[in-house]
């Protein structure tokens, strides 16, 4: 079933819902939220995250000839221990997407250079296991670079693709497809696929591929139908930096055919305020297509603050633009490179990293976690399964510093977030409509999932200590 097939139905399911008449008690006057249960939004499908599958420079400077990367690099316990707690988090599935950079962290070549295939004998049956032990449905394929074999510099770094020729688009469409074949054909479940990340690049010093806004469009024309007729339940997105607005964008908006074959626009606003998409408007000119982030990390190191603002970026994405996923950047990066801390969810130790001087609890082939990124993003993963339906609240005042966002599990049962990233502690009341019982688990810089006391609908009176994040979880 395709993602937009999943949202038309969950869109059919919302109307049924929202022709009950909602009555609402008088004890919300008093309540600053009231979660509407008569008002459904949309369905969220799961959070992505993105796998260093090959090696890369520290600083993102070059390609080296090392496989430093994971699963590769994890003795065999450690592989296990990140599948299950890292990845999979919940009892049956987790992460829902599984970003992979082809032409980076895959990036072995065939003869001709023309065909992207695993660069050592076990990679691809390493990235197998990585998605099946971890419960993920599939990979979002998504071009770094194009194979060196289609590229006018013949390289991975920089360059562009090498023409716009009908007849060459139409052999470079055909050799797209033959990648996402040999992903699926490798036991990688092709879900998602973007035709180049950050097409606006050019000029770093790993792979990339850089497009104008008439080579987007051409190319995009030519590869999309191609990759639809090959993977019907595929979802495409564009332009993988900045959506409608980014590379071809208002050429595929201008052209029926081109655009029929967007599934999505998918944006970086990368390390940003979470009031961006609480304040500026991401849809209005998506032509009806949905938005999302698809990669979202720190340039530089990650603090407390930026841990409740990871979960409001997840939240206001999903809010404000109604976004049907969200995607962190890495599951974990090397100790020794530079940008790990503000990229990974965890450390692992690559075994020719020989200073234990950082790090010093993690052993060779061993990973820890980085809990200022990850504490914002596991409850996400472990309350928000897939195909939740997100409802409205209404909000009395609406604040920067203090989120809120409701849902209700493909079980029926309601969950809400609440953040606070300010310094002081704060107190709010919340009508959720509902006279169960609710389970409390707080989140903070140093500390996950921390249980808290029952609180019994359907008005509650809860507090929140500064930088920190609560999932209230109502017991059926």
């Amino acid at each position: 079933m395709t993602l937009t097939r999943r949202a038309a139905l969950a869109a059919g399911a919302g109307a049924a819902v929202a022709a009950t008449a909602y009555t609402r008690p008088a004890s919300a006057a008093a309540a600053s939220y009231v979660i509407r249960h008569d008002q459904p939004r949309q369905t969220i499908l799961g959070l992505g995250v993105e796998i260093q599958s090959d090696s890369i420079g520290s600083g993102n400077n070059g390609l080296p000839a090392a496989t430093t990367s994971v699963p590769h690099d994890l003795v065999a316990a450690e592989r296990t221990r990140m599948y299950r707690d890292l990845l999979k988090i919940r009892d049956d599935r987790g992460f829902r997407y599984l970003r992979l950079a082809l032409g980076l962290y895959l990036r072995g070549l065939d003869a001709a250079q023309q065909q992207i295939v695993g660069r050592w004998p076990t990679q691809m049956s390493e990235l197998a296991e990585l998605v099946s032990a971890s419960g993920i449905e599939g990979v979002s394929a998504e071009y770094w670079s194009p194979a060196p074999g289609w590229k006018n510099n013949g390289s991975f770094i920089g360059g562009t693709i090498a023409s716009t020729d009908p007849g060459w688009l139409d052999r470079y469409g055909d050799a797209i497809v033959r990648d996402l074949q040999y992903l699926r054909d490798n036991g990688l479940p092709v879900k998602m696929f973007s035709l180049q990340n950050e097409p606006s690049i050019a000029g770093v010093a790993y792979s990339c591929c850089g497009y104008s806004n008439d080579q987007y469009h051409k190319a995009f024309k030519a590869v999309a139908p191609k990759v639809k007729a090959a993977f019907p339940d595929v979802f495409i997105h564009a332009d993988a930096e900045n959506g409608q607005r980014g590379r071809g964008g208002s050429l595929i908006k201008a052209d029926p055919v081109a655009l029929s074959y967007v599934g999505g626009w998918s944006f970086h606003r990368i390390g940003s305020d979470s009031n961006d998409q609480l304040h500026n408007d991401y849809t209005s000119d998506a032509a009806g297509k949905p938005v999302f982030s698809n990669e979202f990390e720190y340039q530089v190191p990650t603090s407390d603050w930026k841990m409740v603002n990871t979960a409001q970026s997840i939240m206001n994405w999903m809010t404000f633009q109604n976004a049907p996923t969200w995607f962190w950047l890495h599951a974990l990066k090397p100790t020794y490179n530079a940008e790990s801390s503000g990229y990974s969810l965890g450390y692992w130790r690559p075994y020719d990293d020989d200073d234990f001087s950082k790090f010093p609890g993690i052993a060779k082939g061993h990973w820890d976690y980085n809990p200022q990124n990850f504490n914002g993003i596991h409850g996400f993963v472990k309350y928000l399964p897939w195909n939740s339906v997100r409802y409205a609240v209404d909000e009395a005042t609406v604040r920067s510093d203090q989120r809120i966002m409701a849902w209700k599990t493909p079980a029926g049962k309601l969950v809400f977030a609440f953040t606070n990233r300010s310094t002081s502690t704060v107190s709010y009341t919340i009508d959720t409509g509902s006279a169960r019982v609710f389970q409390g688990q707080q989140y903070t810089p140093a500390a996950r999932n921390t249980n808290l006391a029952d609180k019994t609908g359907p008005v509650l009176t809860l507090s929140l200590s500064p930088t920190s994040l609560q999932f209230w979880i109502e017991r059926v």
